[in-house]
């Protein structure tokens, strides 16, 4: 997790509060010691954006937000043996009217701090730091309000390890209404640190919108505290940039991951480690907009300035994503070339039964899959699986649910739905109680709600999509276009289970987002609407289906032109409709390049059904 001051990785729950009450924030100063070159990890490039967190920010809610660890409220030692004993022996249960002593407060915060130093447990820390707020709210006056600030912070990170998030986020709501950061450097650290623990436990929620909300206003303090151009400063930016790439938001993200290069070109030195790791989160963005050439160049001069460093398993891991953009690029013999070096240093560095040796396989198997070589590509998928099944010790449920989601994308295209499902199941199981996950245990149900539709459980499919939905929603993620994609698939499984107005209200609301995100002529968007039509017409609502179809027959015809295969179905839909309410067409005149626009423009659809008697496209 960023900081105000670039700190040394320390353990969770490691809350250390000054004896002076005071946080100590280092400004930029000329006799002030160069930060320390440290590498900070970056998200290694996938083939496809995924609703999953990126490498630091996953390790930061692992941790169920105790990430004060990182952003250390620093606080100093405890004090003398002998006095930690003496404030062991204040009895638990002291009078409310002792919470009137200024001095409890701070005498509680070192209660609070010893605790947790000697190891007694949670829970007597917590009832310490409580009660250390409570006397501070009540006596402290304006120039406690720092101590009380840390004793919230203290509570919110014990809330957080103990699994009560929302116990911590109001803590952590108090801590920072009680800071001022124009009041000087300690309260502005006190303030950016609440800003990102809160931002922290509103992740681990799955309320995506307003973590990120609190990781840019901490951006922001951090800003006005540092200056826009320092090093710290870029460490919050790619930090905010992989929350933006989490919830899908990759113009954000690119913004800020551009902002993060100027400043490690301005202050880092040629090829270093924190330009290797702003490059490969540049490059996940530009590959998720579908700029598989910049995202290509990107990553190339990530691995260069990685070989400079002598990272060798990194370089690996870049490999892995410039194999993932030849792949998208179609030049396969590059691709095989850079997954097998990949697999190869993988191999030799962490062992043949290690889920990234099985990533490497899984990305083989597609590889293989798109090239029609299906006998490799089932071999490779195999031999993933039988790595994912049993593990090494300490691998990752979401490496090894990644894998199996992969693996069950390659097996519903080969037509095998049964066994894709089996992998989906698996992969829910591992992460459907994992805390932080929830964007990506929506994407695994939304999977599995195709799968049940194509083998017609239209039912299972329905609740699966409602699931997701459900998820994404609470999420934040209401504004994404998977989000607006998802609502069309649970309304094509309603019309299967005959719940028309149910239907019609998802399809309306997708055509809400799709406009939103896409814009009215992109397919998606098209597609919607021509359910939306059909889910009118099958309600009795034939004017509002026409005028919906005339809108998407034009649009159609002026991207794809009249001798479109589509346009032709459009067309016909539209004649029908118009014969039942007694009108003809109001056609407009046609250029002539749209008329003679030939067969050999089609656009290729991964998926297309078409219901005869309504006309739904999934």
């Amino acid at each position: 997790m960023p900081g105000l001051v670039a700190p040394p990785e320390a353990p969770p729950l490691r809350i250390d509060v000054p004896d002076n009450g005071a946080a100590q924030m280092r400004l930029p100063a000329d006799d002030q010691d160069p930060p320390r070159d440290a590498r900070v990890p970056s998200p290694v490039p996938k083939k496809t954006p995924s609703p999953t967190l990126s490498s630091s920010r996953a390790r930061s809610v692992e941790r169920g937000s105790s990430s004060a660890g990182k952003r250390r409220l620093s606080l100093e030692r405890p004090g003398s043996a002998a006095g930690v004993a003496a404030l062991r022996d204040l009895p638990a249960a002291m009078d409310e009217t002792a919470l009137d002593n200024p001095d409890l407060g701070p005498f509680l915060l070192k209660l609070a701090r010893g605790a947790i130093a000697s190891g007694e447990g949670p829970s007597k820390a917590l009832e310490y730091a409580i009660r250390a707020s409570r006397s501070l709210e009540r006596c402290g006056g304006e120039e406690r309000r720092l101590e009380l600030a840390m004793s919230l912070h203290v509570a919110a990170a014990i809330y957080s390890g103990l699994g009560r998030h929302e116990e911590a986020v109001a803590s952590l709501e108090r801590a920072v209404a009680a800071t001022d950061s124009t009041r000087g450097p300690d309260h502005a650290l006190a303030a950016f640190s609440g800003y990102m623990q809160l931002g922290d436990t509103h992740a681990v929620a799955g309320r995506m919108e307003q973590s990120i909300a609190c990781y840019a206003k901490g951006l922001e303090i951090q800003m006005e505290a540092l200056g826009e151009g320092d090093p710290r400063v870029a460490e919050t930016c790619r930090y905010l940039a992989e929350a933006h790439v989490q919830a899908m938001q990759f113009d954000e993200a690119e913004k800020l991951c551009r902002k993060t290069l100027e400043i490690h070109r301005e202050h880092s030195p040629p090829a270093s480690l924190e330009e290797a790791a702003d490059r490969r989160l540049m490059a996940l963005i530009c590959e998720a907009k579908g700029d598989h050439e910049s995202a290509l160049e990107h990553l190339v001069l990530a691995s260069m300035a990685l070989i400079a460093n002598g990272q060798d398993v990194d370089v690996a891991a870049v490999d892995v994503g410039i194999g993932d953009t030849y792949l998208a690029l179609a030049r396969f013999d590059e691709a095989v070339f850079s997954y097998q070096k990949a697999l190869t240093v993988f191999k030799s560095t962490k062992g043949d039964n290690h889920p990234t040796v099985a990533a490497v396989l899984v990305r083989l198997a597609d590889l293989y899959y798109k090239t029609g070589k299906l006998r490799e590509s089932k071999s490779y998928c195999e031999n993933a699986l039988r790595i994912y099944a049993k593990p090494v010790p300490g691998s990752l449920n979401e490496d090894i649910a990644g894998g199996m989601m992969e693996i069950a994308a390659i097996y519903e295209a080969m037509g095998e739905p049964e066994e894709a499902l089996k992998l989906l199941q698996k992969a829910l199981k591992l992460l459907e109680d994992a805390p932080g996950q929830w964007s990506t245990v929506a994407g695994i149900e939304a999977q599995m709600g195709v799968m049940y539709y194509m083998i017609g459980r239209y039912s299972d499919a329905r609740s699966s999509f409602e699931s997701a939905v459900a998820k994404l929603r609470a999420s934040g993620e209401r504004k994404s276009a998977f989000f607006g994609v998802l609502l069309n698939q649970m309304g094509l499984a309603c019309v299967q289970l005959f719940k028309i107005d149910e239907a019609a209200a998802l399809f309306e609301e997708a055509r809400a987002v799709l406009e939103q995100e896409c814009g009215t002529s992109h397919p998606d968007t098209l597609g919607v609407y021509s359910n939306l039509a059909a889910t009118y017409d099958a309600m009795g609502r034939v004017e509002e289906a026409i005028d919906i179809l005339e809108n998407v027959l034009k649009l159609r015809e002026e991207k794809l032109g009249t001798a479109n295969p589509d346009v032709d179905d459009e067309k016909k839909r539209l004649t029908e409709l118009l014969k039942e309410a007694g009108r003809t067409r109001n056609r407009k005149a046609k250029s002539l390049e749209n008329l003679l626009v030939t067969n050999s423009q089609r656009i290729k659809k991964e998926v297309t059904r078409r219901w005869s008697g309504l006309g739904f496209k999934s």
